[in-house]
């Protein structure tokens, strides 16, 4: 518990410190964001908003996580493990994708980075990758970081996969949860904000997943609802700084954003998101826990969906947050009833896997 509370202590300040000084870098470089033209008039004023502040939250992720990892170890503990390597590089890599698209749309001064072709390429090459990882590296359990099941809190064995077909569904995975993040990321402090609960939701499940392991041999573990998840406390740890990063980088994120996160923080918490769905095999259960990231995709694939065959638009815009902007509702008045609706949805999710874990123990 104290490795994790380090991580988030350490991602946090890290993040809270190094945001402004992004602010400054970037405002003097002209790396402002662009907006949409037939977006919200009101979002006009954002023009020129520092972008890529999603540098601040992966600085964090990883520093936070080191540090943590480097305590445990001065204390006698391990060291890093295979899933966090993992679930990092997942992030880190989907950040740079993002890093790249931000770029282009600020050099280019266009709203459009990456082309759709070149950002596909670029988030299965990071996915397949991840992957493969995944399905290596066995522990002295036979444990790997993934399994070719597809999983509600454990894997359902009615469910295989196998090995393609896992590589498979993890690249579908990976793709929908970090455009999902990116489509959300239309209001300040809105993706960031809802970020913070869904990891705040992985933290404790990992934690929950650590103390009831099969195979750690811990006092608590309880055999009859137990858990054959590889690392759960690494990537708890991982967790935790990635979220006192978002929390940091809220702070300066906040209406009226001082700084946005741009791709480079969406398609990374995306790719982070879908990483510990896979990790703690909780694949099927992200969909409740981050239930607004998936009204937020929904919204836009209805919207393209009924354009194309009725000539209709659904919504005033997509994605959903902006359908209530242009029907007069204040950005501010937005993104609080939408946190709020990503808090019920982690909740949710939480008590789901709660009652699962009462159930398989017989509680």
């Amino acid at each position: 518990m104290k490795t994790i509370l380090i991580a988030a202590v350490v991602g946090l300040v890290v993040s809270i410190l190094l945001t402004p000084q992004l602010i400054k870098v970037f405002s003097r470089q002209g790396f402002g964001q662009e907006i949409r033209e037939d977006g919200p008039a009101t979002h006009l004023s954002k023009r020129g908003t520092p972008t890529m502040g999603g540098a601040a939250i992966l600085v964090a992720m990883w520093i936070g996580y080191l540090v943590a990892v480097a305590v445990q170890a001065m204390s006698g503990g391990g060291g890093p493990t295979i899933s966090a390597w993992l679930v990092l590089y997942l992030t880190t890599g989907l950040g740079a994708v993002g890093f790249l698209d931000d770029f282009i749309k600020i050099s280019k001064r266009r709203n459009l980075g990456l082309n759709k072709k070149m950002k596909f390429i670029g988030q299965t090459l990071i996915a397949v990758s991840f992957a493969v990882g995944c399905l290596f590296f066995r522990d002295a359990h036979g444990q790997t970081p993934g399994a070719a099941f597809l999983s509600y809190t454990r894997d359902v064995p009615w469910l295989p996969l196998g090995a393609v077909g896992f590589v498979i569904v993890t690249i579908l995975l990976i793709a929908a949860w970090s455009n999902a993040v990116n489509f959300t990321d239309g209001l300040d402090g809105l993706a960031a904000g809802s970020s913070v609960m869904v990891l705040g939701t992985y933290v404790v499940i990992a934690f929950v997943q650590f103390r009831n392991s099969c195979f750690a041999g811990l006092p608590d573990a309880t055999m009859a609802g137990c858990y054959s998840v590889r690392d759960p406390l690494d990537l708890a740890v991982v967790t935790a700084a990635a979220l006192g990063g978002c929390v940091g980088f809220l702070w300066w994120n906040a209406h009226p954003a001082r700084i946005i996160m741009g791709d480079t923080g969406s398609l990374a918490l995306g790719g982070l998101i879908a990483g510990l769905s896979v990790l703690t095999r909780t694949e099927l259960l992200l969909v409740v826990i981050a239930g607004l990231f998936v009204v937020e995709m929904l919204s836009v694939v209805i919207q393209i969906a009924v354009f194309r065959t009725k000539h209709i638009r659904v919504f005033r815009m997509a994605p959903f947050h902006h359908h209530f902007e242009l029907s007069g509702w204040k950005e501010t008045t937005v993104m609080v009833r939408f946190w709020l609706l990503a808090a019920m949805s982690a909740a949710l999710g939480l008590g789901l896997f709660y009652a699962d874990w009462l159930s398989a123990t017989g509680g």
